[in-house]
């Protein structure tokens, strides 16, 4: 059987920048063995398989994969997804049909409902609300997450919160940075991550720096490693950034509703800009979003020449 697959910049105006994203279009009948093997033939950080939805009245199932294992959920496969899908789905619209905003994936962390984004009727984006709410797990101490950074224990800011793994769907180690400088300096050690993870299910760190807001918006700089899962850095990570998002607001008082903007990938040449709002108010945290533009970048087919064969790709 031929099926056909695209490929987008996630989080990104501008073809090559942004998160990498691979997304297979007509997996029904995939097992899950073979949609890890084309995931792991991609080797980009994630992959998406779109599958018919359990319940009519959702859009898709959506299952993602890592060239190693499969996700419960993560960001940018779902903005990336349903960007590609809604685009997709507007090629094959039927004289007097309409056009769709909203979208609901099944995944299985969760149901992840999808805005999509439009600019003069095009698609352009999508943002996703996390499927579940926080859920704040261990700490570890600065001296841990430095090794794991190959920083200084100097360089791990413990003023708002210590190093402690968060999550709305997907676990990760959330760790401060004192400095943009230091940010930049970091690194993966694979000898430490080896002594702290896997922790509370998770085994990546999320490293960001605090820097200062740009009106009513709060600004972010982000790195992400995770080696152990065959992805030493990730370019853009939304789950992660909902995460962290979703606790920050939960430590402040003040509006309902509040804006961020996460810069990310750039020590990777692949600059990303995630845009995250959370809602809620005085210490509670009822939903957290996080939103972005797409590129199309490639289109093609590949065909399993059998059931136990591995896939041959063609562009």
């Amino acid at each position: 059987m031929i099926r056909r697959y695209l490929t987008t910049d996630v989080f990104t105006d501008r073809m090559f920048g942004g998160n990498q994203l691979a997304v297979v279009l007509d997996a029904e009948g995939l097992s899950t063995a073979q949609m890890q093997s084309i995931a792991h033939e991609f080797n980009y950080s994630e992959t998406t398989f779109v599958l018919p939805p359990r319940e009519p009245r959702h859009t898709a199932q959506v299952r993602i994969f890592t060239p190693r294992a499969e996700m419960p959920f993560a960001g940018h496969p779902n903005v990336g997804t349903a960007f590609l899908w809604a685009r997709e789905h507007e090629r094959e619209l039927r004289v007097g049909e309409s056009a769709l905003d909203q979208l609901v994936f099944e995944e299985l962390a969760g149901l992840v409902p999808m805005s999509l984004w439009r600019d003069k009727g095009e698609v352009v984006g999508a943002e996703l609300r996390a499927p579940e709410p926080l859920s704040c797990r261990s700490t570890i101490t600065a001296e841990q997450a430095a090794a794991c950074l190959s920083l200084s224990t100097q360089d791990i800011a413990l003023g708002v919160h210590p190093p402690r793994v968060l999550s709305v769907g997907l676990p990760f180690l959330v760790v401060e940075i004192a400095s943009r400088e230091a940010l930049a300096r970091a690194k993966p050690n694979l000898t430490a991550f080896d002594r702290v993870f896997p922790l509370d299910h998770s085994d990546a760190v999320f490293a960001y720096w605090r820097g200062g807001s740009d009106g009513s918006v709060r600004l972010l700089q982000a790195r992400m490693f995770c080696p152990g899962d065959g992805v030493v850095e990730d370019p853009a990570t939304g789950s992660a950034t909902a995460a962290t998002v979703a606790f920050l607001a939960s430590l402040q008082r003040g509006p309902d509703e509040r804006l961020w903007r996460i810069s990310q990938g750039v020590e990777m040449g692949r600059p990303s800009t995630l845009q995250a709002r959370s809602v809620g108010g005085d210490g509670t945290v009822s939903a957290v979003y996080v939103g972005g533009r797409c590129v199309p970048v490639m289109r093609g087919t590949f065909e399993l020449k059998g059931a136990d064969c591995a896939p041959t790709a063609s562009a």
